[in-house]
């Protein structure tokens, strides 16, 4: 009798794709890759059962270095196939990444129903307050007195975005907040965001080097936060209004009802082409 083999457990080098990423030396979303490959490890995720989908930008050249099935789409509109995907195949886990240009400008009304609809994705969304792939124009959640790039050379004078307040308000079942500084708490969270069963938003801290240079101080004024998670939305919102934006940690989890349509028909596809025939 032959001796029974198993197979290798997938290490972290094992999710990354033979695609060298191109992102700016010292970008924070290198820390993201990182992390999300060892979360894929911990959770010994099947590459054929996860889907990397992203929009445009810095960011959502994500898919491109995990070794998995992905798919980059158009700029704000990856939510919006990131749901059509879970419909159709609920058995894939799938993982949305994105800025915060593509994930709260464009894609700003496909992020707010996604909260609500609660289907069992996984969001990541990499903060930089800037678009760095179309040379540094302010984002949604630029500080209004940032006056680096030529476009507001006075500052946007408009309120920044907060997200994580917007998720909870929307609907968002599990919010946290990273920083690719610490990648071995960024991929717990991550770990934790897939395992949730709705939509689970992450917030990431995504330093740009090129045209945000200042933000080489997050390092020094990141701290975990100062209370454990609440599942209490009034609390967690309370919460969130008090926030400086730069505590890191689990900020709200509750199970609530996820959003799947009906089990798809197993009809073959001549089966569905002949419905359609005259």
């Amino acid at each position: 009798m032959e001796a029974a083999t198993s197979t290798p457990a997938l290490k972290a080098k094992d999710y990354k794709s033979d695609i060298n990423p191109i992102w700016c030396p010292g970008c924070g979303d290198f820390g993201v890759l990182a992390a999300m490959s060892k979360a894929a490890a911990y959770l010994q995720l099947p590459k054929e059962r996860l889907a990397m989908v992203s929009g445009i930008g810095c960011s959502s050249r994500l898919p491109a270095y995990i070794d998995s099935y992905g798919f980059h789409g158009i700029h704000g509109r990856s939510l919006a196939i990131a749901a059509g995907l879970k419909a159709a195949r609920p058995d894939l886990t799938v993982v949305v990444s994105g800025g915060d240009g593509d994930g709260f400008s464009i894609g700003g009304n496909h992020f707010l129903h996604a909260c609500r609809r609660n289907m069992d994705l996984t969001y990541i969304v990499m903060d930089n307050e800037v678009y760095g792939m179309t040379k540094g124009q302010a984002s949604p959640t630029t500080q209004p007195d940032w006056t680096r790039s030529k476009l507001t050379p006075r500052g946007t004078g408009v309120r920044r975005f907060q997200p994580t307040a917007l998720a909870l308000a929307a609907g968002a079942s599990f919010i946290a907040r990273g920083f690719t500084g610490d990648p071995s708490d960024l991929t717990r969270l991550i770990v934790q965001a897939i395992q949730h069963p709705g939509f689970a938003f992450l917030h990431v801290l995504s330093p740009c080097q090129t045209y945000q240079p200042e933000q080489k101080d997050w390092k020094h004024l990141v701290h975990p936060n100062a209370a454990e998670a609440t599942d209490d939305p009034v609390e967690a919102a309370r919460r969130i209004q008090m926030d400086d934006g730069m505590s890191l940690g689990l900020l709200y989890a509750q199970e609530l009802p996820s959003w799947q349509p009906p089990h798809l028909s197993s009809a073959t596809l001549p089966e569905i082409e002949a419905e359609f025939q005259l």
